[in-house]
C-alpha cells in the first residue's frame, strides 16, 4: 500500500529536522584484527595460519590512495583497442602461443576454450607471465576489510585469502597481488581462486604465480565455469550501414539490466538479422549463416557483433574495452609470428700480405 502524498510528505519534513545520527568511532586496527582472528578461527582455520599471516599486520596507506584515485578510461573504445592491441603485443601473443602450444592444446582439449583466447587473458593480465603482483595480498585485503568504504566485500575476500594460505596452496610470503588483492598472473581474487583455480601440472598445490601450467587451466576453467561453448567464437568487427546506427533504437535498444559494459550493447538478435538489415563482415563479406543470436558494441568507428562466448569473457572483466582485446588479440594470437629476418653475414675482409721492401743499401 503506498503512502499518501501529504503523508509522505509529513515523513520528509520530520526527517529532515531530525539531527543526523553520528557514526559510530571505528575501532584500531589492532582490535579490528583482533576480531578478524576471532572469526576466522571459528570458520575452521588453523590458529598456526593466522599467525603466520596476520602477526604484525599493519594498514597500507598506499592502498587506500590508489582505492581512492582510480583511474577513469578517458579514451574511446577505438583508441583504446588501437594503442593495446599494438604489433608488438601481437607478435608476442604468436610467438607464446607457439612456444606453448603442446600444453595449450592440452588445456584447450579438457576445458573447451581456444589456445588463443587463453594467451590472450594472460598476456593482458600478467604481460605474458612477467608480472604477477608485487602487494602481500593479506595486508592489502586487510586494509581495504578495515577501511569502511567497501568493508563487507572485502572482509569476506580476507577469510578466503587465508583460506587459501590454509590450504598450503601457497607461503604467506609469496601470496601477493594487485593493490586490490587481485593474486597471480590470472589476478583472481581470492573467491574466484578458491573456486577456479587448477591444479594442472599434478605438484599438489594451484600455483597462479609460478606454474604455468596451472595459470593456463584456471583461466580455461573459469572460462568455462561461466559459460564458454567450446564450437562457438567471441564475435568480430563488423561493417554496420549508417542507416542501422540511426534506428538502432527501434531495431535493436540497448540492454536494461547487468554490469555498465551490458548496458552498453544492444539486446542480442540472431545472426540472420543482422544479416538483413545489411551488417556486414569488416572486410566487406556476408556474415555466416551461423543459428547463433549477437548483440551490438558500438564504438565510434569501429562496431562489433559479439556472440555469447563474449559474455564470459564480461564475467572475468566487464569492460568492453578488455573483452575486445581480449577478443581480437586472441584471434590474431593464432597466426604464425613472422620469421626473424635473416642477418646478413659481414665477411671479413681478407688480410692483405704487405709487400716485401727492397733493403736500400746503407751509405758508407
Amino acid at each position: 500500500m503506498r503512502a499518501a502524498p501529504a503523508v509522505l510528505g509529513l515523513v520528509l519534513v520530520l526527517a529532515q529536522q531530525l539531527p543526523p545520527v553520528p557514526q559510530l568511532p571505528q575501532p584500531s586496527f589492532e582490535e579490528w584484527l583482533t576480531g578478524v582472528r576471532a572469526e576466522a578461527l571459528t570458520r575452521g582455520i588453523r590458529e598456526a595460519t593466522l599467525d603466520a599471516a596476520l602477526t604484525g599486520l599493519e594498514p597500507v596507506v598506499t592502498v587506500i590512495e590508489r582505492d581512492r584515485s582510480q583511474a577513469e578510461l578517458v579514451q574511446t573504445l577505438d583508441q583504446y583497442l588501437a594503442q593495446r592491441i599494438t604489433k608488438k603485443v601481437v607478435q608476442t601473443a604468436q610467438t607464446m602461443r607457439k612456444t606453448h602450444a603442446t600444453l595449450l592444446s592440452e588445456v584447450s582439449e579438457k576445458y573447451g576454450v581456444p589456445p588463443g583466447i587463453l594467451v590472450s587473458i594472460w598476456g593482458l593480465e600478467s604481460n605474458f607471465g612477467r608480472f604477477s603482483g608485487v602487494r602481500p595480498t593479506i595486508a592489502t585485503l586487510a586494509t581495504l576489510a578495515y577501511d569502511p568504504r567497501r568493508s563487507t566485500m572485502f572482509r569476506q575476500e580476507l577469510f578466503d585469502a587465508l583460506k587459501i594460505l590454509d590450504s598450503g596452496d601457497v607461503e604467506p610470503a609469496a601470496m601477493r597481488g594487485s593493490w586490490a588483492g587481485a593474486l597471480g598472473q590470472p589476478q583472481f581474487m581470492p573467491s574466484s581462486f578458491l573456486l577456479y583455480a587448477q591444479d594442472f601440472d599434478g605438484d599438489g598445490r594451484r600455483d597462479i604465480w609460478k606454474s604455468t601450467p596451472d595459470v593456463f587451466a584456471s583461466i580455461a576453467n573459469y572460462l568455462s565455469a561461466h559459460g564458454w561453448k567450446k564450437e562457438q567464437t567471441w564475435g568480430r568487427e563488423v561493417s554496420v550501414p549508417p542507416a542501422v546506427i540511426d534506428g538502432l533504437a527501434e531495431h535493436a535498444p540497448l540492454q536494461t539490466e547487468g554490469c555498465l559494459a551490458r548496458r552498453r550493447m544492444t539486446v542480442p538478435l540472431p545472426l540472420a538479422q543482422w544479416k538483413k538489415l545489411g551488417v556486414k563482415t569488416i572486410a566487406g563479406g556476408t556474415l555466416p549463416a551461423a543459428d547463433i543470436e549477437a548483440s551490438l558494441v558500438q564504438g565510434v568507428k569501429r562496431n562489433f557483433l559479439v556472440y555469447p562466448n563474449y559474455q564470459a569473457v564480461l564475467d572475468y572483466n566487464c569492460v568492453h574495452a578488455y573483452g575486445l582485446s581480449v577478443g581480437l588479440l586472441g584471434d590474431r594470437a593464432m597466426a604464425d609470428p613472422p620469421k626473424a629476418a635473416a642477418k646478413p653475414v659481414k665477411k671479413t675482409p681478407a688480410k692483405k700480405t704487405p709487400a716485401k721492401k727492397t733493403p736500400v743499401p746503407k751509405r758508407r
